[in-house]
């Protein structure tokens, strides 16, 4: 049994607070439906997934979102992200809401080999919950931006996917992703939340080596033909530092993109805000990033 550090423990207990403060009061939306629980790998604990759509929607095959959920590596849940998720249906999307194993009961690339498996599933799925599976669209915010913007990169640079005991659904096409708040290049120096070193140690099975770091670096494996990026940070976010180097990146390889970062002169607008969506300013964050995701339909 997986003994957890000090550091993991208070990330989980201190995370969970807040998330709870942030969506007190929220329930499922009239608007909403939603299925629950759904089993979609081998281990009924860690991989399970929801799915809401539109209640208004029956009947048609729509646009699917699936969520890679934040957390530093060691946290989070669909549980945590259920509300956000729920609002981008509201949108006219699909969504699906997956929880993955964490740090440090589970090490890199576990989270991206239950990313495959969701994928997968929405393929085979389809047509049971109404999935257009030729407009996939995925959102990552800070480690779950660093885990999609990997599987991204696993998606479109073969040499790339050569690393892993996985291979990709032969069908999946991802339409265009959200990297928001994401951490991106684990060499270069940021503040965290905790000790991002013990942190980056704990999902790595080589606890970071300079091999390692080069390995999960996202903009190193970033090629032409990566999908189109809605690329997102805010004022004070404290990985905004890293938001630029994947802009560099992308621009470098002539990757379709916007790049956005959120201010409000009234008010803090912090990392990840845009799940917050109580404020105006997720509202004004996730109507732009689903915009941006329609447009690549058309």
């Amino acid at each position: 049994m997986e003994v957890l550090s000090e550091t993991v423990k208070e990330i989980r207990k201190d995370f969970a607070e807040g998330d709870q403060r942030r969506d007190a009061g929220l329930t499922t939306p009239p608007d909403i439906v939603r299925w629950d629980d759904i089993k979609y790998g081998w281990d009924s604990r860690w991989q399970i997934l929801d799915l809401y759509r539109p209640a208004s929607m029956a009947g048609r095959n729509l646009p699917v979102i699936v969520s890679f959920h934040g957390g530093g590596w060691v946290y989070g849940s669909k549980e945590v992200y259920q509300f956000y998720c729920m609002d981008l249906a509201k949108r006219g999307f699909a969504v699906v809401n997956f929880t993955y194993r964490l740090a440090p009961e589970f090490q890199f690339p576990a989270p991206l080999e239950d990313a495959n498996l969701v994928f997968d599933w929405v393929l085979k799925n389809a047509s049971r919950y109404g999935l257009n599976t030729e407009e996939i669209f995925a959102v990552g915010d800070s480690a779950g931006a660093h885990g999609l913007g990997l599987y991204a990169a696993l998606c479109t640079n073969p040499e790339y996917e050569k690393r892993f005991a996985f291979r990709k659904p032969e069908k999946l096409k991802l339409r265009a992703i959200a990297l928001n708040c994401g951490l991106y290049d684990l060499n270069e120096p940021a503040p965290s939340v905790g000790d991002r070193k013990e942190l980056m140690e704990a999902y790595l099975p080589e606890h970071g080596t300079a091999q390692e770091r080069r390995a999960v670096c996202v903009p190193e494996h970033v090629t032409s033909a990566y999908p189109p990026v809605f690329l997102m940070t805010s004022a004070q976010d404290f990985l905004k530092s890293q938001a630029p180097l994947m802009k560099a990146r992308l621009e470098q390889m002539g990757v379709p993109h916007v790049y956005k970062v959120y201010e409000n002169p009234e008010h803090r607008v912090g990392h990840v805000f845009h799940c917050n969506i109580k404020t105006k300013d997720a509202t004004l964050c996730n109507d732009e990033e689903c915009a941006f995701f329609r447009e690549m339909t058309e």
